[in-house]
């Protein structure tokens, strides 16, 4: 191999993408149970910490562009689990609110990320691994943000 830095085994991105694509499925079969996807989730845990949240908030967020957030909250209100409204306060804006159905399925998904951090925990990793993981993460994804490169996930 003419550049080692190409080798796949040196790519730390790989690495994240690879544990990010393992932890949604891992998380898929819980997800199926209730008829949503691991974005779905995603939303549906932003607006149980705060409901009536503004599209952008959510988008800003999850750090996700606002042309893949919105048909994302298309199907979730199809679903019933989002109710859109136009904000009173300024028309331009959506108020993304949780259905009764949607705050229920808070109580029936609470210990999702528990069985996960379990399953890990049982495979050979420490709690105190798994807990060192956050604020080297959040570190990353701070500095990573600031990069300027914010484009495209394809």
């Amino acid at each position: 191999m003419a550049y080692p830095q190409l080798k796949l085994d040196n790519q730390l991105c790989f690495r994240l993408y690879t544990a990010a694509r393992l932890v949604t499925a891992n998380y898929t079969p819980f997800f199926k149970e209730h008829g949503i996807t691991y974005p779905q989730y995603l939303v549906l845990m932003l607006l149980w910490e705060q409901d009536n949240r503004i599209i952008s908030d959510i988008t800003e967020r999850l750090m996700l562009e606002t042309n893949t957030v919105t048909p994302l909250l298309q199907r979730m209100e199809k679903q019933g689990l989002i109710v859109r409204q136009k904000s009173q306060a300024d028309s331009r804006q959506r108020i993304i609110s949780l259905t009764n159905e949607a705050k229920k399925m808070e109580e029936q998904i609470k210990e999702v990320p528990n069985c996960l951090a379990r399953e890990i925990v049982d495979k050979g990793m420490s709690v105190e691994e798994l807990q060192a993981l956050v604020p080297l993460l959040d570190k990353f994804i701070q500095v990573a943000s600031e990069s300027g490169h914010k484009g495209s996930t394809d």
